[in-house]
């Protein structure tokens, strides 16, 4: 886990009610949303562009956005494996392929359009269980399917990841940090889709499985004296390792170091999830301030547009910011060299391509398409 990390993811039903109904039928409500958990999500959103926008080394320490959107998606995943287990990958996979082939389009024909010829490899462009090839010219685009790829592989290997947790969760729960420091400190993975994917597991595979822990009621056996002391040793031990080995990336930067990424994710998320169980915080509250809870319905509705789009967006933010220099008023009215100016024209265009892409992922979902959740 390198470099590839700058750039590093879950409606209501309409039906008819007969005159002689005397009130609305329970089958026809959704399934009610978890706010905290959604307003996780959206925060972890926000925090990825900012990242992506401004470069913050210590912004994955502030919110370790990526160990939050696996843990959220160990939890749905767990909840949804009770149904048929390819059911229910089935659809985890027919809810995330129809956006990325949509998106991938796009970014496919540009690159052939600027002299890039790709082999056999395209095969990850249809199915990205390894790192789709690109060219440099697009990498900046094309470098944030990292995350997509580890999702997959967490999605076709929970059916067996949650029925060995559930032989002994607690046990399950810590050994899920070993990989870790097994690929770290006694075996290097090859340079290759291989090596890199199985890093990316590694990383990430506690937070994935305390996701499963919340969703089983195990983290809430747990003392809170004891949750905030292994927590805080492990987010400990992520800094200190961090910020001891900067020689070797540059930088404290948690996504090019990925023993500190795990273990700082893994004590941060924890205290989140346990945060929830302990003091039931449920954000229920916020769906009273109309605009905010609006804005988190639609960041959880098109979660995965936001991560596709935003560095595109974010790309198309310089030339169109140039264009601006030739405008006078512009150029004596805006900040147009500042980096939150374009962190500004960057989320006018995520809006947009909201607006004109979003429809997709309803499609994949088998929902009505709308501009808007």
């Amino acid at each position: 886990m390198g470099a590839h990390r700058r750039g590093a993811l879950a409606a209501p039903v309409a039906a008819a009610t007969d005159a002689r109904d005397t009130g609305p039928d329970p089958r026809s409500k959704p399934p009610a949303r978890d706010r905290y958990f959604d307003t996780l999500r959206a925060v972890a959103l926000i925090r990825v562009v900012t990242y992506h926008t401004f470069g913050w080394a210590w912004a994955g320490m502030v919110f370790p956005s990526m160990g939050v959107m696996f843990a959220l998606a160990g939890t749905l995943m767990a909840k949804s494996l009770e149904r048929p287990a390819l059911r229910v990958v089935r659809g985890r996979m027919r809810r995330l392929l129809p956006p990325f082939w949509f998106w991938g389009v796009f970014v496919v024909v540009a690159m052939l359009i600027h002299d890039w010829m790709p082999g056999r490899q395209i095969v990850y462009w249809i199915v990205p269980l390894g790192d789709p090839p690109g060219n440099a010219w697009a990498e900046q685009a094309w470098e944030i399917l990292w995350y997509l790829r580890t999702y997959l592989w967490f999605v076709l290997l929970s059916p067996l990841l949650l029925r060995v947790f559930r032989l002994a969760p607690v046990l399950v729960l810590f050994l899920s940090l070993a990989p870790i420091l097994v690929v770290h400190f006694l075996w290097e993975p090859p340079d290759n889709r291989l090596g890199s994917a199985l890093t990316d597991l590694a990383t990430f595979l506690f937070c994935w499985i305390l996701g499963f822990a919340h969703r089983d009621g195990v983290l809430r056996r747990f003392k809170p004296y004891a949750v905030a002391g292994l927590s805080l040793a492990a987010i400990a031990y992520g800094g200190w390792y961090a910020f001891t080995h900067q020689a070797e990336t540059g930088s404290y930067d948690l996504d090019d170091i990925p023993l500190a990424q795990a273990f700082w994710s893994a004590g941060y998320v924890t205290l989140l999830m346990y945060a929830k169980e302990y003091f039931r915080i449920d954000f229920a509250r916020l769906t009273r301030v109309r605009p905010l809870d609006r804005l988190v319905t639609v960041f959880n509705a098109r979660a995965v547009t936001i991560y596709l789009w935003h560095e595109i967006a974010l790309i198309l933010a310089v030339p169109l910011i140039d264009r601006f220099w030739n405008v006078p008023a512009f150029e004596r009215y805006l900040p147009l060299e500042s980096q939150w100016f374009m962190f500004g024209i960057g989320w006018l265009l995520i809006a947009v391509f909201v607006l004109l892409c979003g429809w997709v992922e309803d499609v994949a979902g088998k929902k009505k398409p709308k501009l808007l959740p």
